[in-house]
């Protein structure tokens, strides 16, 4: 079949053809934006699910029905390498710049930068060829402490948004990296805003571990937030996922290959999106058929190991892997860190700091105190590829 006309787009927060399953936790979305911009008390949202289920797919198509929405937005993705002040700091700055601008809003949008400019001199961000050109706002979001300061400057910065009548959204993907007093002090920020009911809100995604954080850093996050949580489709979502972009192509697939689809992948969507797309490139003609899909499976998990999994096992140290290996042995999970242990032929203790390792990396997260479990689907099988036997 015509690669050109291939409608599945796998890759990393590329928009599959067909967003199956996600149209109730979008309208939640829609309604929260609209709810902030009356100013109605509404709670922010923190996407929650594995790897490969869609959250940064989510969030861009949140960040659309946000401008649609007329509101200024930031997209920015945390990593361990930034501090969230390095990460927002440049679009608050140009946020701030098109509020100045503004009649209703230049007065206070001018504050809000020299506030700014003193929030990144006391804390020392290091912002390459980013200027702000007014004198600093002196007494205020400058002490050098970001749970202090924070919410001071998301506040002035709100203060002037509803002085012009434009909302704002903060989008912040793989919040699970941030630092515990920066996730701290996002918080508070939002809690501020919201006692103040500005319309400036945060809309995030992580990891599952990320439910934990938001409990330890704050007890009156669950209050501020909602944490819908997203993971593989169901079977009939993941029907209409395979089915519809393949039909709107004036093709079609026997119902055997959409099942066998179904079940290699488990429903999970980045998983979902590769072997359909494999198997159409496969396919000679229509309709795309179970034999197709088997086909190609040597294949498609091959490209998964090098594009999906080994990206994620590099980051890893030789006994960060063994740990994972012995996880893997034990099969789908969750799994108590005893018996990865047991396995291992070692002491609990000693595996205690390889699992805190390998939670702050986002490779695992514990469901529940004890249990283990690894944030990436299918990566059980993926370790048992890519090193056949359990090292000891």
């Amino acid at each position: 079949m015509d690669a050109v006309r291939n409608p599945f787009a796998p890759g990393a927060g590329t928009p599959p053809p067909e967003l199956a399953g996600r149209s109730g936790l979008l309208s939640r979305a829609k309604i929260t934006l609209r709810r902030i911009a009356i100013g109605k008390p509404t709670k922010s949202m923190i996407i929650v699910g594995l790897r490969g289920v869609g959250k940064t797919v989510l969030l861009s198509e949140i960040e659309k029905l946000a401008r649609a929405e007329d509101y200024f937005t930031l997209f920015v993705e945390a990593h361990e390498h930034k501090s969230l002040p390095e990460l927002i700091v440049p679009g608050l700055r140009r946020i701030l710049i098109k509020l100045s601008r503004l009649e209703q809003s230049k007065e206070l949008a001018r504050q809000a930068l020299g506030i700014l400019k003193g929030f990144v001199g006391s804390l020392k961000v290091k912002l390459a060829g980013v200027e702000i050109g007014v004198a600093t706002e002196r007494g205020t979001a400058d002490s050098g402490d970001i749970e202090s300061d924070l919410p001071e400057l998301i506040s002035a910065i709100g203060k002037a948004a509803t002085a012009a009548g434009r909302p704002i959204v903060l989008i912040i993907d793989e919040l699970q990296y941030l630092k515990g007093k920066e996730f701290s002090a996002l918080i508070m920020a939002i809690h501020k805003v919201n006692q103040r009911q500005y319309p400036f809100m945060l809309i995030g995604a992580g990891l599952p571990q990320i439910l934990g954080i938001a409990g330890n850093s704050k007890s009156y996050a669950e209050r501020l937030f909602d944490f819908p949580q997203v993971g593989a489709l169901n079977t009939k979502d993941a029907r209409q996922a395979i089915v519809i972009p393949i039909e709107q192509e004036g093709e079609s697939i026997r119902k055997n290959a959409v099942d066998a689809i179904i079940g290699s992948t488990k429903g999970y969507p980045y998983f979902l999106q590769q072997w359909a797309y494999e198997a159409w490139n496969h396919a000679e003609k229509s309709p795309i058929t179970q034999q197709d899909v088997i086909d190609v499976s040597d294949e498609v998990l091959q490209e998964l190991d090098q594009s999906f999994f080994k990206v994620r096992l590099d980051r890893c140290t030789p006994t960060e892997r063994k740990y994972m290996r012995a996880l893997a042995e034990l099969g789908t999970g969750p799994h108590k860190s005893s018996g990865v242990a047991g396995l291992l032929e070692v002491k609990l203790a000693s595996v205690s700091p390889i699992r805190s390792s390998l939670i702050k990396k986002g490779m695992i997260y514990s469901p529940t105190h004890g249990d283990t479990e690894f944030t990436v689907p299918l990566f059980d099988e993926y370790m048992k590829r890519v090193i056949p036997e359990l090292i000891r």
